[in-house]
């Protein structure tokens, strides 16, 4: 997962509305947004490393992660696909969780993760060391960089993201799906300098990424309402931006999607 917005406490609804691409290798192997028969969670797969990169729980967890942008750092450790499968499967609330974590951040490869149940929310990572930051009820966003760092794509969607919360939408993402499929590239003075190269940054710099052997591979909107009702919806796209179908699941101890 790549490009993440979510708004925190912030809709008379939702308590978490969280919409996000996830991008990666096409031939890296992922098994479709699903309930999971083995652990209590919902989402996808990655069938590679057994983790994932965004998935909820029936108790209104919910958990997403993504790398850190950094070529000079050496892609070392535990796979980041386990952070959330472990956060999710385990039955540590988000602060007792993140007390934990920090302390284990270092094992891991370079990785941002958030974290939700349904009383507090948490930023972690470990670089350039470990750390965890509660999250403030509002609008926030996160990419391959680090919690709110202002990259073009990252600030688009949060305005975007807002603009929908002023409206007062209940179910219909519809803009947020948009949002999420947004494919301008943003002005060579705005791009940030990872160490990929100017093309390579400008590519990376649309919300929506197209590639044959690399781009967005899911675009996925989460709401949790106060209530503890919950719906995950997951587009999926192959090499070229090519649609591979729609997931929609609700969730929730209300839910009767069992």
């Amino acid at each position: 997962m790549c490009l993440i917005a979510f708004a925190w406490n912030a809709h008379p609804h939702w308590r978490l509305v969280l919409a996000g691409n996830r991008d990666e290798f096409h031939a890296r192997p992922s098994a479709e947004l699903a309930r999971w028969q083995d652990k209590p969670i919902i989402g996808g797969r990655d069938l590679e490393a057994g983790g994932t990169w965004l998935g909820v729980t029936d108790d209104g967890r919910c958990s997403v992660v993504t790398n850190v942008r950094d070529p000079r750092d050496p892609q070392l450790g535990r796979s980041r696909g386990l952070l959330a499968l472990d956060y999710l499967s385990g039955t540590a609330d988000a602060t007792a969780h993140a007390s934990q974590l920090v302390n284990e951040a270092a094992a891991y490869r370079p990785f941002n993760l958030l974290t939700f149940d349904t009383r507090s929310a948490f930023y972690l990572g470990n670089r350039p060391e470990p750390r965890k930051q509660a999250i403030d009820h509002g609008v926030h966003g996160l990419s391959n960089a680090d919690f709110n760092t202002p990259w073009p794509k990252t600030r688009q969607l949060m305005r975007r993201l807002n603009a929908w919360l002023q409206a007062e939408h209940a179910d219909d993402f519809s803009e947020l799906f948009d949002a999420l499929a947004d494919e301008q590239v943003a002005p060579d003075d705005d791009l940030p300098d990872t160490g990929v190269g100017l093309d390579r940054e400008r590519w990376l710099s649309a919300a929506f990424i197209r590639g044959e052997l690399y781009g967005t591979r899911a675009s996925t909107i989460v709401a949790i309402s106060h209530a503890g009702e919950g719906v995950i919806v997951e587009r999926r796209f192959g090499p070229n931006a090519r649609h591979d179908g729609e997931t929609k699941l609700r969730f929730g101890l209300a839910s009767g999607d069992r």
